[in-house]
């Protein structure tokens, strides 16, 4: 029980204090998963994004119930589901509740104006972060290039860039063994 506690608080602190979503999350989850608790790689923490990426429902949500139920299977990721949640409920229902009175005031405004440049930072950072351990060589960098240009220039799915991109990679790699001689 004191685990399943642990993953709860670590994914309610993580839920508490990223704005911005899934991709904002990521250097936090950087320190909470990998380096502080060592649940995950960083290798795992990337395909738990990509596959996140491509179910239903919010990145953050669905890494926090993949890493929740790789270290304790299906109650460490309701646990980690419920930790990654409850901030947003908490939060979303305080300012329902106060919104009309405290919406206008340019103090608020102000800092939320602030939040979103922070959140922006934030983003950059784990984008470049993915960027490094995901582009390695000349194939991956035209495939990050052609999911760049089909996300940015097309109306396509998400999913189906992202399982585009997954099978040009394993015809890549299938066609440099070949080429080597690796079975």
């Amino acid at each position: 029980m004191k685990e399943l506690l642990q993953i709860y608080t670590a994914w309610f602190k993580m839920g508490l204090f990223t704005f911005g979503g899934g991709y904002a999350m990521l250097p936090m989850i950087q320190k909470e998963a990998i380096e502080k608790h060592h649940w995950a790689t960083e290798d795992e923490i990337l395909d738990y994004y990509a596959v996140g990426q491509c179910t239903p429902g919010i990145i953050a949500v669905n890494t926090a119930t993949f890493v929740g139920y790789k270290i304790k299977g299906i109650l460490g990721s309701i646990f980690a589901t419920l930790g990654v949640i409850s901030p947003s409920l908490i939060i979303i229902f305080l300012i329902s509740t106060l919104i009309k009175n405290f919406a206008e005031l340019e103090v608020v405004q102000h800092a939320l104006q602030g939040i979103q440049v922070a959140v922006c930072a934030l983003m950059v950072n784990a984008i470049m972060n993915l960027f490094k351990k995901g582009v390695k060589d000349i194939p991956t960098a035209l495939i990050f290039v052609g999911s760049f240009l089909l996300a940015h220039f097309t109306s396509i799915p998400t999913i189906f860039i992202v399982l585009l991109a997954g099978v040009c990679g394993y015809v890549l790699h299938f066609a440099k063994n070949r080429k080597e001689g690796v079975a």
